[in-house]
């Protein structure tokens, strides 16, 4: 997979848990902001595993 392929992953990932998060009813945006940080550095390790 390409690096921009695997940006597009992570910051798609990231903003749809993010919104995910706010909609489940986080308590701020901070706070699903965060939630989304989590996903996004999953996913990141994920990916530098995978190679």
């Amino acid at each position: 997979m390409r690096f921009a392929g695997q940006v597009a992953i992570l910051a798609s990932l990231f903003a749809i848990v993010t919104v995910a998060a706010e909609l489940l009813g986080a308590v701020n945006l901070g706070t699903a902001l965060g939630i989304g940080q989590i996903a996004f550095a999953l996913a990141l390790v994920y990916l530098l595993l995978r190679r």
